[in-house]
């Protein structure tokens, strides 16, 4: 083991902080962490699939009760009637707080919300996903508060804090494990069948709303991942023409996204998804067959109409409070063992100070490239410059209609407003100030220009820079101040200082960082870099963001990857498949995969041979209460 590991006790059993390992296909570049998180999830779907169910006691189907028999609280039982004289209820029928109770009763009886019968074909480890990934979240929510108890900076500086911010890494990374393999699971059950498109719909609006949770999270941890990730996820909100509105470089209000916007959002979207699932109840086995008598349309209504009956079959127990116990405690034992095993990274972050110590050179240029205007930033167009033929523009270009909302002058923000602050006592870069902003512009360009060719050749004697002679006016003294100022942090302080309030927002830092080669050379060496795979990427061998890899995709596709609108590409592109992905149980064709790829005969094998319908018939698995009762079949199909 490398000694630095049991010197730091923040690190973790197995040092994840090493470079590294990345594989090369085709046309992608991805990392070894993240394949195996997925492969990881692969296998646990696949063990799922076939491992065998804990055999339970089948209760019999509702029309083998004796009339009056207590049926368990199974969802789909009777409504409560509308009202009893005894209580006065029947006077009081009329009121609106009478009916709205009496419609949530109907809706929703107690037996639907803490059910403790579920239908006998629920007899598969897939089932368990959806409580699981519930009890993950609230571990990630718990560990959210610990951190926020301590404070933004309590885990970059404390033993106690890192270890918590390692539980909620691990724990956010196990929900989103789970929260895709439950929505693997009910996209190969065809769970939107029965009038269930609700449920799935918010299903995946609640995927949603998790990535964009997760990408907060990651966006406001104030590290260098964090750093990076923003500034190479940035040029997408800003091509979509929401960058002022979603900054992703304003550590601030992305820490309050994730701490009070988005968790709102997620809890109030799941918190509706499972409503529907109590509500509607889980969907019932796909058909083995579709014939049988009767025209093609009417064999899929009459289908339709099974799906969506309540359930009158077999039954099997179903402690849901037993269930999310269990699933909580395997997930914090995991979260816990992974968060002492493994950590979590904190690469510090990159600074202008520590720019300026480490590659001098580069800072000079950069800085000189600000002043003439001639950097990446002064030629970025909205929503910072007014710079022109910079804007990504398909059918339309949307970072036009709000254009410059976040105005950003290179040459004043980074160069001379910090430097007319020192002016006042060192006469000598006075007077360089005052030649400068005298000269006409073409001068100016003159003199950037000569500097320039003479920076590479640059050396340093007592920190201070000697640049070859050259028709190069002031600028010399005017950098050489700039270059004093970045090597004692003054200038990270001063350009977080041009904002109001809160120092949060690291817009203009970053953009000035990102200019140089420095930034990216750093993000390079920890193989960050890459068409938008930092933002999807970790530092070390940690798993990112692999759920991400739709979005990264499009920027490896060949025609694409070249393209001057390549992120407004992937934004359309991502924004369409998330569309038809929530759309599914409505296109034909794609709500009809599951039955073409019949995965679902794993998760209810058990049950099709002991309950399909003669050859031909779909399975009698739901009729109407008016139906006549289905034949019973043997008390344990498993």
């Amino acid at each position: 083991m490398n000694p630095a590991v049991l010197a730091d006790p923040a690190s973790g059993v197995i040092n994840l902080d090493q470079p590294g390992t990345y594989l090369h296909w085709s046309i992608f570049t991805v990392s070894v962490a993240n394949l195996v998180l997925i492969a990881v999830m692969v296998v646990i779907f696949g063990v799922a699939l076939v491992l065998p169910f804990p055999k339970g006691r089948i209760y019999p189907p509702a029309a083998e009760l004796p009339p009056g028999a207590d049926r368990g609280t199974l969802a789909g039982g009777p409504a409560p009637g509308p009202g009893r004289a005894d209580l006065g209820e029947d006077e009081d029928a009329g009121m609106w707080t009478s009916r709205l109770r009496r419609r949530a009763l109907a809706a929703l009886p107690p037996g639907r919300l803490l059910p403790d019968r579920q239908p006998g074909y629920v007899a598969s480890w897939v089932y368990v996903f959806g409580v699981a990934s519930l009890a993950a979240l609230g571990v990630a929510v718990v560990s959210g508060l610990a951190i926020a108890l301590g404070g933004v900076d309590w885990w970059h500086t404390n033993v106690v804090g890192h270890f918590f911010n390692s539980l909620h890494l691990w724990s956010v990374e196990l929900f989103m494990a789970l929260l895709v393999i439950h929505l693997w699971g009910k996209f190969w059950m065809a769970a939107w069948r029965g009038r269930r498109a609700a449920t799935w719909v918010t299903g995946v609006v609640a995927f949603a709303a998790s990535v964009v949770e997760c990408f907060t999270g990651y966006l406001s941890q104030q590290n260098f991942d964090s750093q990076w990730i923003s500034a190479s996820g940035k040029d997408a909100f800003n091509a979509a023409g929401i960058g002022a509105i979603w900054r992703a470089m304003d550590f601030g209000q992305m820490l309050l996204w994730h701490v009070v916007l988005v968790p709102v959002v997620l809890v109030a979207i799941v918190g509706a998804h499972v409503l529907l699932v109590r509500y509607r109840g889980v969907s019932h086995p796909l058909p083995a067959h579709r014939g049988g008598p009767g025209s093609g349309r009417e064999r899929r209504r009459a289908q339709r109409a099974a799906d969506a009956a309540p359930w009158r079959g077999p039954t099997r127990r179903y402690d849901i409070l037993q269930e999310g116990t269990i699933a909580t405690l395997v997930v914090l034992g995991l979260t816990v063992l992974l968060a002492a095993l493994l950590s979590s990274p904190d690469v510090p972050s990159a600074t202008i100070q520590s720019w300026a110590q480490a590659e001098p050179a580069d800072f000079l240029t950069t800085a000189a490239t600000e002043l003439n205007a001639t950097s990446g930033t002064a030629g970025y167009g909205p929503p910072y410059t007014n710079a022109t033929g910079a804007t990504q523009s398909l059918l339309f270009a949307p970072a036009d209609i709000l254009g410059v909302t976040q105005p950003i002058d290179t040459a004043r923000d980074f160069v001379l407003g910090p430097l007319e602050k020192l002016s006042g006592t060192n006469p000598q870069l006075a007077a360089a100030l005052a030649t400068y902003q005298a000269a006409p512009p073409a001068q100016q360009a003159a003199w950037v220009d000569a500097y320039l060719k003479a920076v590479p050749h640059v050396t340093f004697t007592g920190g201070v820079p000697l640049v070859p002679p050259a028709a190069d006016g002031p600028v010399p003294v005017m950098l050489a101040t700039e270059y004093t100022e970045g090597r004692s942090g003054a200038l990270d302080a001063d350009l977080l200082a041009q904002r109001d309030f809160y120092g949060t927002n690291f817009t203009r830092p970053l953009l000035f960082l990102g200019d140089g080669a420095y930034f990216s050379g750093k993000a390079t060496a920890m193989n960050l870099s890459g068409d938008q795979w930092g933002v999807m990427n970790e530092t070390g061998s940690y798993p990112g963001q692999p759920w991400l890899w739709l979005y990264t995709l499009w920027y490896y596709v060949p025609g694409f990857s070249a393209s001057a609108n390549v992120d407004l590409i992937a934004v359309y592109l991502t924004g369409l498949a998330t569309i038809l992905l929530l759309l599914i149980p409505f296109i034909p064709g794609l709500r009809d995969i599951p039955r073409a790829i019949p995965v679902h005969r794993l998760i209810w094998r058990h049950w099709e041979p002991a309950h399909a319908g003669a050859e031909g018939a779909p399975i009698p698995a739901a009729v109407s209460p008016a139906a006549p009762p289905p034949v019973a079949g043997p008390r344990n199909p498993t």
